[in-house]
């Protein structure tokens, strides 16, 4: 048997608000023709992780008022709270190779998400 998980995107990120735009910045380098792009790349946690005891099986996960149909049946259920702090924005200082976060309160924070697997 193959073990996998599919989840609702809503299981990994209950935000939709945000639209990523590709953007960038011109003149850098030593000759001011160099240009920096800032293409984002998101890394979430596998359902794995998220999920204890969902390794070695077929698994799929909906928000709990979703039907998954008849040929399904709920093996567990799920919460997901939302986090005191949204980070709003970065920034990268060249010369130290750091990236430093802008936080600000997350007006959802303590709301929860119910689920099914």
């Amino acid at each position: 048997m193959v073990d996998f998980v599919i989840c609702h995107g809503d299981f990994l990120n209950a935000g939709r608000g945000y639209v990523h735009k590709n953007k960038a910045v011109k003149f850098f380098g030593s000759y001011g023709d160099i240009l920096i792009r800032d293409r984002k790349m998101y890394v979430v946690p596998t359902p794995f992780r998220l999920i204890e005891g969902a390794a070695h099986h077929q698994t799929l996960v909906l928000p709990a008022e979703d039907e998954p149909g008849a040929d399904f049946f709920e093996v567990g259920q799920l919460v997901r709270s939302e986090c005191p702090e949204i980070i709003i924005g970065y920034s990268f200082d060249l010369t130290t190779n750091t990236l430093t976060p802008r936080t600000a309160p997350n007006p959802n924070a303590g709301a929860q998400h119910a689920f099914r697997a």
